[in-house]
């Protein structure tokens, strides 16, 4: 039997390249032998993570995009497949949160700002719809693909705080549990569509929130580490495994799951 693990030489494509989570999976996953591509809005950024790619052995390439931008997308897909010639994977990893979007311990939901709490919603959901469409067309004339979506522990439960963002992710398990079935019964029953929902992870987006500047945990820090049974933070690594499984042969039977790898948080009660 085949290793159903291998991904050498599938093309895959990253929204969010540059993030911290991104930028380790997209390495990981050109050491395994697929052809990465990093799609963000910092070429600089992205240019220098390629490299560094390159320079250990894999295959990576940047693009600068704009997940809202349907046109810059389909932009991107051109000349992806130009030198290509296929998408095999779509890691919708692109999001973000948004102060307005959040209530702080001292505010209320009349301090919620409703133009921001919509930006959020529109870079995590929509920016996960649009990318989703460009690059699912060649995956249908292929006949084969996998798409991963970028879900959330906030999606599971409301936790404090994190209201536009919590209620985006929710959007992302429920979208990506129906593409599975429309994709599936519409265009071709090997066309898979999953999400991975990480736990708390460490990146430029949350370390104000979970650290002190001398690297104590805040309050809301420690109210993670006490509810999660690992009792620490993940490391963007640890994603790499659940990210390569959905996206090879070993998962040819699955779609429409959330895969959650959290350190037993979501589970965990007192």
């Amino acid at each position: 039997m085949n290793n159903l693990f291998d991904i050498t030489g599938q093309v895959v494509v990253i929204t969010g390249g540059t993030g911290v989570l991104g930028r380790e999976i997209g390495k990981y996953l050109a050491i395994q032998g697929a052809h990465v591509v990093l799609l963000g809005r910092n070429e600089e950024t992205g240019n220098a993570i390629a490299e560094d790619i390159r320079k250990e052995g894999g295959d990576a390439m940047f693009l600068v995009t704009d997940v809202m931008n349907q046109e810059k997308v389909e932009e991107n897909c051109r000349t992806i497949l130009e030198k290509y010639g296929k998408v095999d994977a779509l890691l919708n990893a692109a999001g973000g949160n948004m102060p307005g979007a959040t209530i702080a311990p001292t505010g209320t939901l009349f301090d919620v700002k409703v133009e921001e709490f919509q930006k959020v919603l529109n870079v995590n959901l929509t920016g996960t719809v649009i990318p989703t469409q460009v690059f699912l067309r060649p995956m249908v004339e292929a006949g084969k693909g996998s798409i991963v979506n970028f879900s959330s522990m906030a999606a599971f439960r409301p936790l404090t705080r994190v209201m536009g963002y919590g209620a985006a992710k929710a959007g992302i398990s429920n979208l990506t549990a129906f593409l599975a079935g429309e994709v599936a019964t519409k265009f071709c029953p090997s066309i898979r569509v999953n999400a991975i929902a990480p736990g708390f992870f460490l990146t430029n987006q949350n370390r104000a929130l979970l650290t002190n500047e001398d690297g104590s945990l805040t309050q809301r820090g420690a109210d993670v580490i006490r509810q999660t049974p690992f009792k620490r933070f993940g490391k963007p690594e640890e994603l790499c495994g659940t990210i390569h499984y959905l996206i090879s042969e070993a998962s040819s039977f699955v779609t429409g799951t959330v895969a959650i790898v959290d350190g037993g948080f979501n589970t965990f009660t007192m």
